[in-house]
């Protein structure tokens, strides 16, 4: 069945609309949970005042999203509709003559535009929303470093992968598709595994945890459970937010467990320990594992399916370029796989609620559940979480089940 440009705009833009309300309307019905009752099981995380500091901190999240998508929204329905994509296809043409160049200028013009765009949204939501509830701690130089560090590392390693898929196209054709999954789950498994010892110190300050009670407290538990865990670290996560974390990373003899600097503060020892022993669950259990290689099986589908479209020149005839191009192609694929990316994003998304209730699972039967719960508890508190969510923003978003729902379980 052959489809003209005239109806492959229009599912272009259709599935860029209805992305848009779909995603309008969940958070309106989340909206609409802002003010219910929280569960009794629940009910001690917030007392008065910090209860209406969080509902604040939720209507105003609402706010500042709907507004934000809706100026998205009409941003990229303008570059449709007014030949953006021909302006800055013959912007990048007028420069280049190499297909390669002409691609990486393309994608990077669109890139620095959005950037720009969206950066008093950025600023807005850093400084203005984070600081007035207490959250942002970065300055202004660390976040214009962080601005400029990740733009370099976009185009080193966003830049590098693609300019190597479009040589590879050129190269060998048709299955450069092969090619292409080949190198990236290389550098997807090198990223994963080297994480915190490649991309972290470009961001942040690390430092071993000395040793003392909380070290002692959590090699005792690591040895119990069996598990190697030498390598832990402090990270500086207080130099941009007060909200606390800790993180797995590593495989083999690089693997660590990373606390920010906030959760030491926010926690006792014994609650940090079973904040790990939930790490560690995941590692035990062979999550880390799963969703490394269910992320490189999507990369590996993606890649496939594109490689059967790319070839067509109604993509960019759809687009008004009468010179049919492998950036064109990528663009007009990128947003008709969308439907199939939501449902992969879904899928995965149930498999790692499960998950996460098998690392609760796993800290309570070899640590504490009551430590566990105290932690979320107060983690939740302090990031004034939202503990009333809809169930269908629930499902459709959250990687994570809720506080409720995990407190329930342990």
């Amino acid at each position: 069945m052959q489809f003209s440009p005239e109806i492959i705009f229009k599912l272009l833009t259709g599935i860029i609309i209805f992305n848009f309300i779909k995603d309008f309307f969940l958070d309106y019905l989340n909206s609409k949970n802002f003010n219910n009752k929280i569960p009794e099981v629940i009910s001690d995380v917030y007392d008065s005042e910090k209860y209406f500091k969080s509902q604040e901190y939720k209507k105003t999240q609402y706010r500042f999203s709907k507004y934000s998508k809706i100026f998205s929204l009409i941003i990229i329905l303008s570059f449709f509709y007014f030949d953006g994509f021909i302006i800055v296809d013959s912007f990048s043409r007028n420069l280049f003559k190499s297909e390669i160049l002409i691609s990486l200028t393309f994608f990077g013009t669109i890139f620095f535009g959005n950037e720009l765009l969206s950066l008093p949204f950025s600023v807005f939501f850093t400084f203005f929303i984070e600081e007035k509830f207490g959250f942002n701690k970065t300055s202004i130089k660390t976040y214009i470093s962080d601005k400029l560090k990740s733009w370099i590392l976009t185009i080193l390693f966003g830049g590098g992968i693609l300019g190597f898929i479009i040589f590879q196209e050129q190269l060998i054709g048709e299955n450069f598709w092969i090619v292409a999954w080949i190198f990236i789950t290389g550098i997807t498994i090198i990223i994963n595994g080297f994480y915190a010892q490649i991309i972290v110190p470009l961001f942040n300050k690390q430092k071993k945890l000395e040793k003392g009670e909380l070290r002692s407290e959590i090699e005792k538990y690591s040895c119990k459970v069996g598990f190697d865990l030498s390598n832990i670290f402090i990270i500086d996560g207080s130099k941009r937010s007060s909200k606390a974390n800790a993180y797995f990373s590593g495989f083999g003899k690089q693997k660590r467990v990373t606390l920010f600097d906030t959760l030491i503060d926010k926690l006792n020892k014994k609650q940090i320990v079973a904040v790990i022993a939930h790490e560690i669950g995941h590692y035990k259990k062979n999550h880390i594992i799963f969703n490394l290689f269910f992320s490189i099986i999507q990369i590996g589908f993606m890649l496939y399916i594109l490689s059967l479209f790319i070839y067509m020149p109604v993509f960019s005839e759809a687009l008004g370029i009468e010179n049919h191009s492998f950036h064109i192609g990528l663009v007009t694929f990128s947003i008709l796989f969308t439907p199939i990316s939501e449902i992969i994003s879904l899928i995965f998304n149930m498999f790692s609620r499960k998950f996460e209730y098998e690392a609760d699972e796993f800290a309570k039967n070899t640590y504490s559940g009551e430590y566990l719960i105290e932690a979320l508890k107060i983690l939740s508190k302090d990031s004034l979480s939202n503990l009333t969510p809809h169930p269908k923003y629930v499902w459709w978003h959250y990687s994570h089940p809720t506080l409720f729902q995990r407190v329930i379980r342990l």
